[in-house]
């Protein structure tokens, strides 16, 4: 077939107006035979797909355009990324101290009292300062201590919102000291206690007691989490383990015990008042 000049009218096969040249003005249709861009079939006048494999006209032209199009998001996940990284920042550093929500675990689950100060940014905050600690500069571990006494202090205020923003950022914080110490470990299960995330928190008491099968942070650790698991018979085997270990692990024994004193001596007195043992 010979292919219609500017100067020649035919009908369109597609829409039946009049047109020429190689497409029609109305509808689009091609006028003029072409070949299929996937089977290279003979295609007729105004075809719009392939009658042997039913590829529709243009699609591989498309392809091109739909490839740019994914590319283009890229640079849009990433700035995308960044923002988020920057807000995340900008919320460390300008901290609200409006009251949030109530914390969602039970009350069992919130810091007991005299939880354990780690340095002076801790004090500053119990006595009313809202200034989140800046961590940039720190080394990993001041960072980890900063962000576990922040979620801690957050959850004792009750401030479960605020909980669940930090605590992924505490728990990444020691994920990074790998490999963890035991002292590391029961940090580490707080803060995933607190936020709710039994599972890691149980995680952390039971590597720490398989290393030390008497250690006390483990043992109290453990014991938490029974307890917010709703596991009674796993609380009553935990505390019956932490006063047998209790002469065996004095307190002043270890620094993790000296730094963590007031939870051991919770938890020994709590363990003492619920089994009926002599103080």
């Amino acid at each position: 077939m010979t292919a219609p000049t500017n100067t020649d009218s035919i009908v369109c096969s597609g829409c039946g107006a009049s047109a020429s040249g190689r497409f029609c003005a109305a509808c689009g249709a091609t006028l003029t035979g072409t070949k299929c861009s996937s089977c290279s079939a003979d295609l007729s006048p105004g075809a719009k797909f392939c009658h042997r494999c039913g590829t529709g006209l243009g699609t591989v032209a498309n392809a091109p355009a739909t490839r740019a199009s994914r590319t283009n998001i890229l640079p849009w996940s990433v700035a995308g990324l960044a923002f988020l990284a920057l807000f995340a920042m900008a919320a460390g550093r300008n901290f609200n101290r409006s009251r949030g929500a109530t914390l969602d675990a039970p009350q069992n689950a919130l810091p007991q009292a005299g939880l354990d100060d780690r340095g002076s940014a801790m004090g500053a905050q119990q006595q009313g300062m809202a200034r989140a600690p800046d961590i940039s500069n720190l080394s990993p571990q001041e960072r980890a201590d900063r962000l576990f006494n922040r979620v801690m202090l957050l959850a004792s205020q009750g401030k479960s919102d605020s909980v669940q923003f930090f605590a992924p950022m505490a728990i990444t914080a020691y994920q990074m000291l790998a490999p963890l110490n035991a002292d590391q470990r029961y940090d580490m299960g707080r803060i995933a206690e607190v936020a709710g995330a039994l599972q890691v928190a149980k995680a952390q008491s039971d590597s720490i007691l398989r290393a030390e099968p008497t250690h006390l942070l483990g043992l109290i650790l453990g014991a938490r989490v029974a307890t917010l698991s709703g596991n009674a018979v796993a609380v009553r085997e935990y505390e019956r383990r932490l006063l047998a270990a209790e002469k065996s692990e004095p307190v002043a024994r270890r620094e993790e015990y000296k730094r963590h004193e007031d939870d051991i001596v919770n938890a020994f007195a709590l363990a003492r008042r619920k089994n009926g043992a002599a103080p």
